[in-house]
């Protein structure tokens, strides 16, 4: 077995239990990375960083997100069987992420689904998801159908534009005794409020998990994140909003239930930087651009610096505040909180 490979049997053997064992993983695969990794490892010696030196997590170089809209972002060689694109639009480039085989990663979201809800065989999922989609190639909708199968559901749960076809199969998801979770784009979420508010249909979402994912893609005016969710909240009848925080880079994801408080998988962590100053990474922010390590990132680059805001809390639980101005719209969050 070679290392990619022991890597991940042993990730997902092993999920990291402590602060040490993240980090003694994390340093092992940068080591392997910034020598298997061409971009990675261009971008490392351009920073005249030496490898040998990095003993800490807060030493390891980050490689900006925008690389994986020009290059190939991988680890070895490998013919790629499954290329992530992100949403973007007409007017930017869509990042891509290339993967030797698609069967780590749904396992992983499985993981780490199940490492805060509970089995998917106890669920029904729905998804609003049309900008996702209509692109094609993408990982939310690869994770979702994937969710759907495991989940042993009979019908299929994406839905475009036709919400009365998605609220009919809502009622019935619901009469099946399983909770409901439906993921849903930002702005098709809104839409479907308004749709529901109008027909009095609130009801129907009475202990359904509203899972909100991916921004308004420029459909709708940006909001913060407060008044979004207490318009959610008010037109669907339920207590909470939950989010998904994810990308097409990352093969991980961090789930909030509530109040937009995320909290890492057991794979991933978040290290703030200084918004002036990528390079400064001080443990005492509590605010900053939100670098990402994703361990299940093996085959293209576990260390990923975002263009996103955030905010993080001394449990390291953490709030996205936004985006850098001068960031395109794309995949992630774009609310404010």
């Amino acid at each position: 077995m070679d290392f990619k490979q022991n890597f991940k049997y042993q990730l997902h053997s092993q999920i990291p239990a402590s602060k040490s064992d993240f980090e003694e993983r994390a340093l092992t695969l940068f080591q392997y990375q910034v020598r298997h990794n061409v971009v990675y490892q261009a971008y490392v010696n351009g920073l005249r960083i030496k490898p040998e030196r990095v003993k800490s997590l807060a030493e390891i170089p980050f490689l900006p997100i925008e690389f994986f809209k020009t290059q190939a972002v991988q680890t070895g060689t490998f013919t790629p069987q499954t290329i992530f694109r992100s949403s973007g639009t007409t007017q930017t480039e869509r990042s891509r992420h290339l993967l030797p085989e698609v069967t780590f990663y749904l396992h992983n979201t499985q993981l780490l689904f199940e490492s805060q809800y509970g089995s998917l065989a106890d669920y029904v999922f729905l998804a609003l998801l049309p900008s996702y989609i209509e692109q094609g190639n993408s990982s939310l909708v690869a994770m979702v159908d994937y969710f759907m199968q495991k989940s042993g559901q009979a019908e299929p749960g994406f839905f475009l534009h036709d919400q009365n076809a998605l609220l009919t199969a809502l009622q019935r998801a619901k009469q099946s005794g399983k909770k409901v979770v439906l993921f849903g784009v930002t702005y098709a979420l809104l839409d479907l409020a308004d749709f529901v508010q109008e027909n009095h249909q609130s009801s129907l979402f009475q202990e359904v998990i509203i899972m909100e994912t991916g921004g308004m893609k420029g459909r709708r005016r940006e909001m913060i994140r407060r008044e979004l969710h207490a318009l959610l909240q008010q037109a669907f009848g339920v207590h909470s909003i939950h989010s998904e925080y994810g990308m097409t880079e990352l093969l991980s994801q961090a789930y909030s239930k509530e109040r937009g408080v995320f909290y890492c998988s057991p794979t991933m962590q978040i290290i703030l930087r200084d918004p002036n100053d990528p390079l400064d990474r001080n443990s005492s922010l509590k605010t900053g651009g939100i670098n990402i390590i994703d361990l299940a990132n093996v085959d293209s680059c576990a260390f990923i610096e975002t263009k996103d805001l955030g905010k993080q809390h001394p449990d390291g639980s953490f709030e996205v505040l936004g985006r850098f101005d001068n960031s395109d719209i794309r995949g992630c969050n774009l609310l404010v909180s």
